[in-house]
């Protein structure tokens, strides 16, 4: 049975699945009403048993327990923007009490990439149950700042988005005066200040720091030790960011640089004006920067785009920025500036709602590491208050009832002028990885040479088995285990998916260099190879499995052949998984990423089995029969594979070479062959081939091969019946050997040589030696 009509009955499948489908948005928002149908009432209060009726705009919902009301439930993206990781809104259903007391929290849809990274959800979702019990009416009322989520390593921006919407959502919702419980006339009303445009601000540095012009927050290393001890955080304690307590931990700086006299002494005339320029009516911008051995920016931005170690807080609201708000400042403008590591200017988004005349905070997020990937969080809040020269004198306060706010729209920064763009997000990433891109570089030119001169290579199968060894072992330590380059189904379903959905971005792919560059290779090597080069080259998990195998056979376990028949059934499972999960992504491709989970990869090679047991045990499932029958996952499993091997077969040369005899009557390639990608018959099946070579080294053995052998005792039989060569005697001539009596007899030989030309030299030697194994010969006067 040929597999070659399942495949192209499965394209057309996809085909049709790709048309049929396509009008259906995977990014498709979830309504108040899907929420809670997902939802239970007793899951956001205790005891409760219904919902009502859906009360005002945005919707907010009674919950009940018999006739008496609870509280209310509401999703909290449709009070404030929720963007995560991902770029697309995280919805949770809260559900808060008429005081204003956070009951229950329902993660309802999110297209976080928690999974690709082997963070589990259950402990996202811990960390933002955190906030229940908070009382946020309390910081509606500004008595108390907004409560913090406890970081979780590797998904620190996807759980400060969901604390901050929770956060921001309620304060709106209770200040709107809509849940009965709260009184906002006992809010205090707020006097109103206006900036004063003709304030000027000193130039040099010292006089703008001591009249609070720019405030700043000095630790030194020590000091945040002992803040994370007093804390019951030993563990972050007792790992310092350096060996002495003494050196500085931070020295951090934070102005309101759309001030205009503070902007212009700190950035100079010429780039306030540029910023003035690009700043719209009623936006601010604020100027950090910081030294020491602490990073107020952190790395986090660089991979979600979200600054999260800082965050300003006024009026229980919490600001973050993103870093489309950021622009990078090589100095200050101000006289007698130091020199500083990092200088920042961020535009505070529109509509955030950032009113520098009143008093404000900027949060920095200490993180350290506890064990393992485990991190501990510890805030430090610099306080500012712009000094009266700035403003116009107070006018007399009207006590009046704070309106509701108008529901916030998520909003854009305007376009920054060309010489205030610093370089794109992606392009710093690659510039931060300009060393593993190299390497990548040099690996994949090294493959190539590998392919392209393979036939040189696999002549000599004592080397080409070490190089084979040596280049896989780099590719589990390396590219798997150190910078966690390991290619995912997920890859290509998040591909296909922003296609169809028109959010197709090369900026977002880009912003993973190592990925980016494997499958720009993976797609090079479909054209020539197939999916060889990655499934038998680049993938970590295919090398562990062939490693281990390898090491298994030297500890002599047994290995078992899967009958052809059988073996034949089997592969197709991986086409099978791979368009269920193909199909499932185009319904919801966070459930789709979530069955993705069939692929052992993140466990085994980007955690390192540190992970819960089940997931351990299920990549230890896929290994253990790689032991017995080398690359069982790969063959059976591996959706990837799948997915590679479809595109795999538009490749347009062929590269392994066959002789007329291979499958009639020799199969010795086909038995041999490490993944039985070779049918009976000899023909190479490209989609389950590994390109591992092989039958290559095979092809060329003559000691192995049957065609090889019986050319090699061609060749030998017709050295032999042409007679052993003779070396070169010097322009001695050999006798002609002695036949019928005078065989056993001396001859003389004549000392006159023989006409040139009349006797090949081959000839003559052949004669030569004939004489010396007779005994016969005797020695050329002429030639001694």
């Amino acid at each position: 049975m040929s597999i070659r009509p399942a495949l192209l009955c499965l394209i057309r499948m996809m085909i049709l699945v790709v048309a049929g489908l396509g009008v259906v948005s995977s990014a498709q928002a979830a309504t108040l009403a899907e929420a809670l149908d997902k939802t239970p009432a007793s899951t956001l209060f205790q005891g409760a048993d219904a919902y009502g009726s859906p009360q005002g705009s945005p919707a907010i919902v009674p919950v009940m327990r018999g006739t008496e009301t609870l509280g209310y439930a509401y999703l909290a993206s449709d009070f404030t923007a929720s963007t995560g990781y991902s770029g697309k809104p995280i919805h949770i259903l809260v559900g808060i009490d008429p005081t204003g007391v956070v009951q229950g929290l329902s993660l309802v849809e999110h297209h976080e990439p928690i999974v690709l990274i082997g963070i589990p959800e259950e402990r996202v979702l811990k960390a933002i149950n955190g906030l229940i019990g908070a009382d946020l009416g309390r910081v509606a009322a500004g008595e108390a700042r907004p409560p913090q989520v406890d970081i979780v390593a590797g998904a620190t921006v996807t759980v400060l988005v969901m604390g901050d919407s929770v956060v921001r959502s309620a304060v709106q919702l209770i200040r709107s005066g809509r849940l009965g419980g709260v009184d906002v006339a006992t809010v205090a009303p707020e006097v109103q200040r206006e900036l004063d445009p003709s304030a000027t601000a000193p130039a040099d540095w010292e006089t703008l720091v001591g009249d609070g012009s720019v405030r700043s927050l000095v630790m030194t290393v020590g000091e945040v030790s002992q803040a994370f001890q007093a804390a019951g955080q030993p563990q972050a304690a007792a790992h310092p960011e350096t060996k002495t307590p003494e050196d500085s931990f931070i020295q951090l700086y934070m102005a309101p640089v759309s001030v205009p006299a503070i902007g212009t002494s700190l950035l100079g005339q010429q780039a306030y004006d540029r910023l003035a320029q690009r700043l719209k009516p009623g936006q601010t911008a604020i100027l950090v920067a910081g030294d020491g051995a602490y990073s107020f920016k952190g790395s986090g931005y660089v991979r979600g785009g979200i600054f999260d170690r800082i965050e300003i807080l006024q009026d229980g609201q919490g600001i973050r920025f993103h870093d489309r708000d950021h622009t990078r400042l090589p100095a200050l403008a101000a006289k007698g500036a130091p020199r500083l590591r990092e200088i920042a200017l961020f535009v505070v988004p529109e509509g955030a709602g950032l009113d520098v005349t009143k008093p404000f905070e900027l949060q920095l997020l200490v993180q350290r590491t506890t064990q393992g990937r485990d991190k501990a969080t510890l805030p430090f809040n610099l306080g500012y208050q712009l000094p009266e020269q700035y403003l116009l004198p107070a006018p007399e306060p009207e006590p009046v009832v704070q309106p509701a706010p108008e529901p916030s729209a998520q909003t854009t920064v305007g376009e920054p002028l060309p010489e205030d763009d610093g370089p794109a997000l992606w392009k710093t990433i690659w510039d931060m990885n300009r060393v593993n891109v190299a390497i990548a570089a040099v690996a994949l030119g090294a493959l190539t040479l590998i392919f392209f001169f393979q036939d040189l290579l696999v002549r000599r199968p004592v080397l080409f088995t070490w190089v084979r060894r040596a280049y896989l072992t780099f590719t589990l330590v390396w590219l798997g285990w150190l910078v966690n380059a390991q290619l995912s189904v997920v890859n290509v379903l998040t591909f296909f998916n922003s296609l169809l959905s028109g959010n197709f971005s090369w900026e977002y792919f880009l912003t993973a260099p190592l990925v980016f560059i494997l499958w720009v290779a993976v797609a090079a090597g479909l054209l020539f190879w197939g999916r060889g080069p990655f499934c038998g080259w680049l993938c970590p998990f295919g090398a562990l499995q062939e490693l281990s195998n390898t090491i298994a056979r030297k500890l002599r376990v047994p290995q078992f052949t899967v009958p052809w028949g059988l073996h034949e059934r089997l592969w197709p499972l991986k086409y099978m998984i791979f368009l269920g999960l193909f199909g499932l992504s185009l319904y919801s491709l966070a459930r789709a990423e979530v069955y993705a989970e069939v692929e052992p990869f993140k466990t085994a090679i980007i955690l390192n089995f540190m992970r819960e047991w089940w997931f351990v045990l299920f990549a230890l499932a896929c290994l253990l029969p790689g032991l017995f029958i080398e690359r069982f996952y790969c063959r059976y499993m591996c959706p990837l594979g799948a997915a590679l091997a479809i595109p795999g077969r538009m490749r347009m040369f062929e590269w392994l070479k066959r002789w007329p005899e291979c499958g009639s009557p020799c199969h010795r390639c086909a038995k041999e062959c490490p993944v039985q990608a070779i049918h009976p018959e000899g023909n190479i099946n490209v989609n389950e081939c590994i390109y591992c070579m092989h039958c290559q080294v095979l092809y060329h053995d003559d000691e192995r091969c049957p065609h090889m052998m019986t050319v090699k005792a061609r060749r030998e039989k017709i050295a032999r019946s042409a007679g052993p060569k003779m070396p070169d005697l010097g322009g001695k001539k050999a006798a002609k050997p002695a036949t019928g009596a005078l065989a056993g007899t001396p001859v003389a030989r004549t000392s006159t040589p023989d006409p040139a030309g009349k006797e090949p030299p081959a000839f003559r030697a052949q004669k030569r030696l004939a004489e010396q194994a007779a005994g016969t010969t005797t020695s050329n006067p002429q030639g001694a």
